[in-house]
């Protein structure tokens, strides 16, 4: 059965947009992250991923960063990169939505050549990317005042 959403690469301001607008819904209005740390220079050379339910309506986000870009969440290592800012608006929960940006969030590593994905889950979501064959390393640690676990899946 086909999902009644669309996955894909933003591909224009409109794209990129939408998925700003969803991580305000998310991220600063849901979890109280400020916005000035929401949106940071990192935002400008990564790779957005959409998702769009049938109506058009945004649905959910996330971003790639590789390069120098994701040294610094990565430990320097030139071949993984860094997914981050997946966020699904509440209606859109329980849909697949999530795990379907993951996925196209590692095509686009893979499409880049990385051979690893590393990521800062808040740790109610541990399980969510367990599923997806993450695994957890390191200590928790807070980031915006939520709590969070390193995790990396090879690709």
């Amino acid at each position: 059965m086909t999902p009644p959403y669309r996955v894909r690469v933003a591909e224009d301001r409109a794209d990129l947009d939408a998925c700003f607008a969803v991580r305000k819904d998310v991220f600063v209005a849901e979890q109280g992250v400020p916005e000035d740390i929401e949106y940071d220079a990192h935002d400008a050379g990564a790779v957005h991923v959409l998702a769009v339910g049938a109506d058009g309506v945004p649905l959910g986000t996330g971003r790639l960063l590789y390069g120098a870009a994701a040294a610094g969440r990565t430990g320097g290592d030139p071949s993984v990169g860094s997914l981050g800012r997946l966020a699904v608006t509440r209606a859109a929960r329980g849909l697949g939505v999530g795990a379907a940006l993951v996925r196209a969030i590692e095509e686009a590593a893979r499409a880049r050549g990385l051979a690893a994905v590393d990521l800062h889950a808040q740790t109610h979501a541990l399980g969510f990317y367990e599923k997806l064959g993450y695994t957890a390393y390191g200590p928790e640690f807070p980031d915006a005042g939520i709590p969070h676990r390193a995790m990396r899946r090879a690709l």
